[in-house]
């Protein structure tokens, strides 16, 4: 069974050898060696006509920068020329790297000048000038040759004998030729691809840093939409439900009123009713406040955080010390982190008085809210402060608890905000 498996092997090689020769790969990689040549060649003449433009204009210096500058575009307009060659005929895909826009502010410039991508595509360049075109002559020539030299007996029909006495040697290494032409293309442009990969592509830190920019993208986006559904939510219930209970209590109250006359189960049925729908709309209005205040959009932090402090059961000490408004996505953090934790106050830690403290300064919000409650408290037996603590570092800020046996606790907040 092994001689037999091992033979079957080595007789499939023979055709595998003949099946590359009209292989689509084959003539693919083919296509890829003649048409970087071209682009290799046209782009290490661009970029060494600039060069030597910038060193014979040293006197003139405008013009030795005005060319340096010009190859820096160039190089990156031939890179994704190249990766387009690339991914055409040899199938790469090219991780989807933000475009930079092209700028010539002096910081750029230099940020650019420092990248060390920009070297590597340069490189690429220099080394595919040469590269293209001698392996695009090293691809084509066993097929030219190989071509020319299979029907050699042919050549010699009538020649006599003083001709060359081996024309069917000559037609076999014609055919040899042929056979190792798609491998010695496919080697070539494969090399190509590997360097292509190396100096155009990126490197792993790149890739990661790509990841992580993709990743603070959708997590954005994500905090956004949810941001937009509360919204959504709370203008649906303060415009339906809402207005629909406080009628409903409106008229309960008046027939509460009015109804004097009536037996007294239905008298009590009405008070009940009456205080039940007050009690629903309490709630709901809770609800609507918890999912998005509209003090919050239309006013601001400062005034949103003052109607919490006066609802507070606790008595609180605040303290807002901002010269302009945030983002919106922050300023809904801030209120959620000082709604939470003084509810925590008042129904966890039977606080006595708390303080909030808010303050905008060097693009950084910072929040403190400071209780004189029992203390103890801990995110892992609860999920309040442990969802409080991922609101924050969902808008990359940084969240603190101090909340020692006997207190006070203490959460710090910070969020950056920079303009």
């Amino acid at each position: 069974m092994e001689r037999t498996a091992t033979s079957g092997r080595w007789h499939g090689v023979p055709l595998a050898a003949v099946g590359a020769l009209w292989a689509a790969p084959t003539w693919l990689a083919l296509m890829h060696l003649v048409t970087g040549s071209i682009v290799g060649v046209t782009g290490g003449v661009a970029i060494l006509i600039l060069v030597s433009t910038a060193a014979a204009g040293i006197p003139t210096v405008i013009v030795t920068i005005a060319a340096l500058i010009a190859v820096f575009p160039s190089s990156a307009v031939l890179a994704d020329l190249q990766r387009s060659r690339h991914t055409a005929f040899l199938r790469l895909r090219w991780p989807n790297a933000p475009s930079r826009p092209l700028t010539f502010a002096p910081r750029a410039l230099v940020a650019y000048l420092r990248g060390p991508k920009t070297w590597r595509q340069l490189s690429y360049h220099l080394v595919a000038s040469v590269y293209g075109p001698v392996s695009a002559v090293v691809a084509v020539a066993p097929w030219a040759l190989g071509a020319a030299m299979v029907p050699a007996p042919l050549y010699w029909i009538g020649a006599g004998p003083g001709g060359p006495g081996h024309p069917w040697a000559v037609s076999g290494v014609g055919l040899a030729m042929l056979l190792v032409a798609p491998w010695a293309t496919r080697g070539l442009a494969g090399l190509d691809a590997a360097m292509a990969r190396r100096l155009l592509g990126t490197t792993r830190n790149e890739e990661l840093a790509l990841r992580v920019s993709d990743l603070a993208a959708s997590r954005d986006s994500t905090v956004d939409a949810a941001d937009a559904e509360r919204r959504r939510i709370e203008r649906d219930l303060h415009d339906g439900a809402q207005q629909r209970l406080t009628s409903l209590a409106m008229n309960l109250g008046i027939a509460r009123a009015t109804l004097t006359d009536a037996s007294e189960p239905a008298t009590r049925a009405i008070e009940q009713a009456h205080e039940e729908a007050k009690q629903a709309l309490g709630e709901l209005r809770d609800l609507v406040r918890g999912l998005h205040p509209a003090v919050l959009e239309d006013r601001g932090l400062d005034a949103a955080l003052s109607a919490v402090a006066a609802r507070s059961p606790v008595p609180v000490r605040l303290r807002v010390d901002m010269d302009r408004r945030v983002a919106r996505d922050l300023e809904a953090v801030a209120y959620f982190v000082v709604s939470e934790a003084l509810t925590n106050a008042a129904r966890h830690a039977s606080a006595e008085h708390a303080s909030v403290e808010v303050a905008l300064s060097d693009d950084l919000l910072r929040l403190a809210i400071t209780d004189d409650g029992a203390g103890g408290a801990d995110p892992d037996r609860g999920t309040g402060l442990r969802g409080l603590a991922d609101r924050v570092r969902s808008v990359d800020g940084t969240f603190r608890l101090t909340s020692p046996a006997g207190g006070p606790t203490t959460v710090e907040v910070e969020l950056p905000c920079a303009s």
